[in-house]
């Protein structure tokens, strides 16, 4: 049987796919020097080598980076191509994207057998995205009212201020630890089902987020 023809869109814009990948780089580094300040140690052979100094910087250097990629990505999402508008991330406020969602659901529950088609994000990812960023805000905010607290009177600590309302100082640091295990949850069941997708559809996914092309069966708009 002859292979349907497939053609070539433009899903994945160039902003959208730099927010992406410094996400992850951005995290990763986090995660490593997060664990390290959560567990400090000493290399050298006394505190002037200031190692722990140095991881902390090295920390909030790519927390900034993190919080200049997460607000761009919501810039371009009222700037950027349909696949990019934030829109795509509330696909339950239409009928048209509640009825994808069911769809969705019901191929996840192994209800269906064939692969709902979809261009950009499926209805579904696009939900835990909320949840996602969600964490993001909830990192950025816990994060950076942990490092205001060396100094009180600073512009940092008293815009924060509510966030020292609603936790203590223990609180904030769980609330940050938890939540980095919830994004590491996600990032694996995003990369698992990234591979899923294009090995059942054979439709770029992976590559998509290099190039930014999806192969569709139908010709491009």
């Amino acid at each position: 049987m002859p292979k349907t023809p497939k053609y070539k869109h433009y899903i994945w814009e160039l902003p959208v796919r730099c927010s992406h990948w410094i996400n992850v780089l951005s995290i990763t580094i986090l995660a490593i020097t997060g664990f390290f300040i959560g567990s400090p140690y000493n290399s050298g052979g006394s505190a002037s080598d200031f190692s722990m100094g140095w991881i902390r910087f090295v920390h909030f250097t790519a927390a900034y980076v993190f919080v200049v990629s997460v607000a761009s990505r919501v810039i371009w999402s009222l700037m950027g191509n349909k696949y990019a508008s934030w829109r795509e991330f509330f696909p339950f406020l239409t009928s048209t994207g509640r009825k994808k969602m069911v769809k969705m659901l019901r191929y996840y529950m192994f209800l269906e057998k064939k692969v709902p088609e979809t261009y950009g994000h499926n209805p579904m990812a696009t939900t835990a995205y909320i949840v996602l960023f969600g964490l993001y805000v909830m990192m950025i905010l816990t994060g950076f009212a942990l490092y205001a607290q060396h100094a009180p009177g600073g512009l940092m600590y008293k815009s924060l201020g509510f966030m020292y309302m609603l936790f203590s100082s223990q609180g904030m640091r769980l609330a940050h630890h938890l939540g980095l295990w919830v994004i590491a949850g996600f990032i694996i069941n995003h990369v698992y089902s990234a591979v899923l997708m294009d090995i059942k559809e054979h439709d770029g996914e992976i590559s998509s987020i290099f190039s930014g092309f999806k192969y569709r069966i139908n010709k491009p708009e």
